[in-house]
Protein backbone atom coordinates (compact mmCIF):
# COMPACT_ATOMS: atom_id res chain seq x y z
CA UNK A 1 0.00 0.00 0.00
CA UNK A 2 1.14 3.60 -0.64
CA UNK A 3 2.31 5.99 1.83
CA UNK A 4 -0.31 8.97 1.15
CA UNK A 5 -3.04 5.94 0.64
CA UNK A 6 -2.32 5.21 4.49
CA UNK A 7 -1.95 8.37 5.31
CA UNK A 8 -5.17 9.15 4.10
CA UNK A 9 -7.47 6.22 5.29
CA UNK A 10 -5.76 7.01 8.83
CA UNK A 11 -7.11 10.28 8.60
CA UNK A 12 -10.47 8.90 7.82
CA UNK A 13 -10.48 6.43 11.24
CA UNK A 14 -8.91 9.32 13.36
CA UNK A 15 -11.14 12.54 12.53
CA UNK A 16 -14.50 10.56 13.73
CA UNK A 17 -12.68 9.43 16.48
CA UNK A 18 -11.06 12.80 17.92
CA UNK A 19 -14.38 14.11 17.32
CA UNK A 20 -16.23 11.44 18.95
CA UNK A 21 -14.11 12.80 22.36
CA UNK A 22 -16.72 15.29 22.62
CA UNK A 23 -19.35 13.24 22.84
CA UNK A 24 -18.03 10.07 24.84
CA UNK A 25 -20.03 9.48 28.58
CA UNK A 26 -18.71 6.89 30.47
CA UNK A 27 -15.58 5.29 31.85
CA UNK A 28 -12.75 8.35 32.22
CA UNK A 29 -15.20 10.75 30.38
CA UNK A 30 -13.40 13.95 32.15
CA UNK A 31 -10.03 12.85 30.82
CA UNK A 32 -11.71 12.00 27.34
CA UNK A 33 -13.29 15.02 26.13
CA UNK A 34 -10.76 17.45 28.11
CA UNK A 35 -7.45 15.54 26.83
CA UNK A 36 -7.95 12.56 25.22
CA UNK A 37 -9.40 14.98 21.80
CA UNK A 38 -6.38 16.52 22.47
CA UNK A 39 -3.94 13.23 21.53
CA UNK A 40 -6.07 13.27 18.65
CA UNK A 41 -5.52 16.64 17.69
CA UNK A 42 -2.13 16.12 17.00
CA UNK A 43 -2.17 13.10 15.63
CA UNK A 44 -4.63 14.71 12.90
CA UNK A 45 -2.47 17.37 12.21
CA UNK A 46 0.33 15.61 11.99
CA UNK A 47 -1.03 13.66 9.57
CA UNK A 48 -2.48 16.30 7.07
CA UNK A 49 0.85 17.84 6.85
CA UNK A 50 2.59 14.79 6.07
CA UNK A 51 -0.09 13.74 3.96
CA UNK A 52 0.27 17.77 1.68
CA UNK A 53 4.02 17.84 2.36
CA UNK A 54 4.97 13.74 2.28
CA UNK A 55 8.78 13.92 1.93
CA UNK A 56 9.29 16.61 4.59
CA UNK A 57 10.90 14.60 7.81
CA UNK A 58 8.54 13.77 10.46
CA UNK A 59 10.19 15.41 12.99
CA UNK A 60 9.95 18.49 11.60
CA UNK A 61 6.11 17.83 11.17
CA UNK A 62 5.80 17.15 14.81
CA UNK A 63 7.85 19.79 16.19
CA UNK A 64 6.21 22.59 14.17
CA UNK A 65 2.28 21.00 14.84
CA UNK A 66 3.85 21.04 18.77
CA UNK A 67 4.86 24.45 17.94
CA UNK A 68 0.97 25.42 16.45
CA UNK A 69 -1.14 23.87 18.44
CA UNK A 70 0.45 25.39 21.35
CA UNK A 71 0.14 28.66 20.13
CA UNK A 72 -3.71 28.24 19.65
CA UNK A 73 -3.70 27.41 22.78
CA UNK A 74 -2.22 30.50 23.86
CA UNK A 75 -4.68 31.98 21.66
CA UNK A 76 -7.50 30.96 24.18
CA UNK A 77 -6.09 33.70 26.63
CA UNK A 78 -7.26 35.84 24.30
CA UNK A 79 -10.81 36.43 23.81
CA UNK A 80 -11.45 39.19 21.13
CA UNK A 81 -15.09 39.58 20.08
CA UNK A 82 -14.27 37.73 16.44
CA UNK A 83 -12.44 34.63 18.22
CA UNK A 84 -15.70 34.71 20.73
CA UNK A 85 -18.09 34.40 17.75
CA UNK A 86 -15.83 31.65 16.32
CA UNK A 87 -15.31 29.95 19.58
CA UNK A 88 -19.44 29.70 19.86
CA UNK A 89 -19.44 27.25 17.27
CA UNK A 90 -18.66 23.43 17.41
CA UNK A 91 -16.31 23.24 14.90
CA UNK A 92 -14.73 26.13 16.04
CA UNK A 93 -14.85 25.46 19.85
CA UNK A 94 -13.18 22.26 18.64
CA UNK A 95 -10.31 23.60 16.59
CA UNK A 96 -9.86 26.84 18.26
CA UNK A 97 -10.34 25.87 21.75
CA UNK A 98 -12.17 27.82 24.59
CA UNK A 99 -10.47 27.80 27.60
CA UNK A 100 -6.70 27.98 28.36
CA UNK A 101 -5.13 24.55 30.37
CA UNK A 102 -1.72 24.00 30.95
CA UNK A 103 -2.89 20.69 30.78
CA UNK A 104 -3.61 20.13 27.47
CA UNK A 105 0.61 20.95 26.52
CA UNK A 106 1.38 17.27 28.08
CA UNK A 107 -1.48 15.86 25.56
CA UNK A 108 0.03 17.93 22.76
CA UNK A 109 3.44 16.00 23.62
CA UNK A 110 2.10 12.69 23.96
CA UNK A 111 -0.23 13.11 20.60
CA UNK A 112 2.73 14.71 18.45
CA UNK A 113 4.95 11.62 20.07
CA UNK A 114 2.38 8.97 19.08
CA UNK A 115 1.31 10.83 15.76
CA UNK A 116 5.53 10.77 14.72
CA UNK A 117 5.56 6.91 15.77
CA UNK A 118 2.82 6.36 13.69
CA UNK A 119 4.66 8.20 10.54
CA UNK A 120 7.47 6.62 10.94
CA UNK A 121 5.83 3.22 11.13
CA UNK A 122 4.27 4.16 7.77
CA UNK A 123 7.77 5.21 6.01
CA UNK A 124 9.05 1.58 7.76
CA UNK A 125 5.87 -0.64 5.81
CA UNK A 126 6.80 1.52 2.78
CA UNK A 127 9.69 0.84 3.07
CA UNK A 128 9.74 -3.23 3.74
CA UNK A 129 6.85 -3.69 1.29
CA UNK A 130 8.53 -2.01 -1.42
CA UNK A 131 5.52 0.05 -2.75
Amino acid sequence: MKFRTLIFLTILVITPLGFGTKFYYGPGEFWIQHYGGGVFYEIFWILVVTFLIPKVRTWLVAFFVFLSTSMLELLQLWHPPFLESLRSHFIGATVLGVGFDWWDFLYYVVGCFLGYLLVKGYHNIVKTSGS
